[in-house]
């Protein structure tokens, strides 16, 4: 059993009262950590460090360079340390070691890029429609910042949050998911190993009831910002309007990968099975909605069930495994309660359809489903797992229509060769990220996130570090006359 410790103020400590928890192994579905239980007590020290090493503290007194070359610093130590994270992520959340190990190999550029951009944060002179004044404007740091993380790529979508708010001279307080804290730990380590002044970065594990609520409620955070449902997002944005604080969300999708009879068919089908399988469905973007035209519409079926029925399931530390468990208990039984949904609202089960039998894990086979309409819970409710529904359409406008027929909008597929279609479809899906030929690609230059329900704001890119800054304007008077002081001049 490994034992880990909270990270608040630059030191390392147990929970103000002793409490733990334990993570499990998704894969052995057993515990392998044990997980410091933290409380409002626990978020209240972590926020008063963030809050006076903000206002007070030698991060206050640094240059913008020298906050950037910290932080890429930091991204060195992370890409030395890359194959330790992904392995703890793996044993935490069960995922592939090839997909947790890419993320954490590419993490470092997003310190890299915000490092490079804190010091080209820059404000404006404005150029006055009054003589004898000068106005100008500074772009500064709104100050602590709440960063609540889900339990599916925990790192890497911490680091959205972290690299940029660090980069516009705020401090955080990292609330990771209680299924997945481990790795959020060590990466505070490394923080440390860095030389990060304290209470620039701190990390409070526990419950949502107990740590996120506190986090979220605390007087000191000017802003949360939330990656994971959109339940919990209400709850957050209803929070955040009652205490006049700054939100992000990226919340959930129901995302439409849209298959056109042009499209190069065997490419196509690699990006429906990559869009929905490859991370065993628990990513937010996946492609779980696949609309096909009726032309091409069982053909790719059976191309599609073909290559997704050879999928290896096994051991994620394993390199030729290629589908790993669900994460959790509680999404495994989710999961599970969606197929039989889905069979009650008469979809046609293709593929899968259960639990799979590999080892003592939360198994379930890749299932697909055919003959799905739009206004089946199964394609309009987030299942985030490896489950598929296959809808039809016959030509461009039905498949605008079924696409946009969502509560939500977080990303987009669209296979074609016709250049004029790829262009038209990008305009008029409602969605934050729309592919043309490849699915799921991200980068930390290119902004990230939702329409409609999936959200609120933009992570990675340069208008990522913009909302976690707030614009102040300077007016000095040059020789302007003072007048009548009841008038506006």
């Amino acid at each position: 059993m490994h034992r880990f410790r909270q990270f608040i103020g630059g030191e390392f400590c147990d929970a103000a009262d002793g409490r733990t928890f334990e993570s499990f192994d998704p894969f052995r579905g057993t515990a392998w950590a044990e997980i410091p239980r933290g409380g409002a007590a626990d978020v209240d020290r972590a926020v008063q460090a963030a809050h006076r090493a903000f206002t007070s503290g030698e991060w206050a007194q640094l240059t913008p360079s020298a906050r950037g070359a910290l932080l890429r610093k930091l991204g060195d130590l992370i890409a030395r340390d890359a194959a330790k994270l992904a392995a703890i992520e793996v044993r935490d959340n069960g995922k592939l070691l090839a997909e947790m190990g890419a993320q954490l190999n590419y993490l470092p550029q997003w310190f890299y890029y915000f490092g490079g951009l804190a010091d080209k944060v820059e404000g404006t002179v404005v150029p006055l429609d009054k003589k004898g004044f000068f106005n100008f404007t500074r772009r500064e740091p709104l100050g602590v910042v709440a960063a609540i993380t889900p339990w599916n790529s925990p790192l890497l979508l911490a680091g959205w949050k972290i690299a940029p708010a660090l980069a516009a001279g705020c401090t955080v307080v990292l609330k990771p998911s209680e299924f997945t804290s481990a790795s959020s730990l060590e990466l505070a380590a490394l923080f440390q190993e860095a030389g990060f002044p304290p209470g620039v970065f701190n990390v409070v594990t526990g419950f949502g009831a107990e740590v996120g609520s506190a986090l979220v409620e605390h007087p000191l955070v000017r802003k949360i910002t939330f990656t994971g449902s959109d339940v919990t997002g209400r709850a957050i944005a209803a929070s955040a309007a009652r205490n006049i604080k700054h939100v992000s969300l990226e919340l959930g999708g129901k995302s439409p990968n849209i298959v056109f009879d042009d499209a190069n068919l065997d490419d196509a089908v690699n990006g429906a099975v990559s869009g929905i399988f490859a991370a065993t469905g628990q990513t937010c973007i996946a492609g779980s909605r696949l609309l096909l035209q009726s032309s091409i519409h069982d053909a790719f079926v059976d191309k599609l069930v073909a290559l997704a029925s050879t999928a290896r399931m096994g051991d994620p530390m394993q390199p030729d495994t290629q589908v790993g468990p669900v994460t959790t208990r509680p999404q495994y039984d989710k999961v599970l309660r969606y197929i039989d949904i889905a069979r009650g609202e008469g979809a046609r089960l293709v593929l899968g359809g259960g639990p799979a039998t590999c080892g003592d894990g939360w198994f379930v086979q890749p299932t697909i489903f055919a003959d799905v309409r739009n206004d089946m819970r199964i394609a309009r409710e987030e299942v985030f797992g490896p489950v598929l529904s296959i809808i039809r359409f016959e030509d461009e406008e039905d498949a605008v229509r079924i696409a946009n027929d969502t509560a939500y909008g977080l990303g987009a597929g669209v296979w074609t060769r016709d250049l004029g279609r790829a262009f038209r479809m990008s305009e008029r899906i409602q969605a934050g990220t729309v592919w043309v030929n490849t699915y799921r690609a991200v980068s930390y230059m290119s902004p990230f996130g939702g329409y409609k329900d999936s959200g609120l704001g933009r992570e990675n890119g340069i208008s990522a570090i913009e909302g976690y800054l707030q614009t102040k304007s300077v007016w000095i008077n040059t020789g302007a006359p003072t007048g009548n002081p009841f008038t506006i001049r």
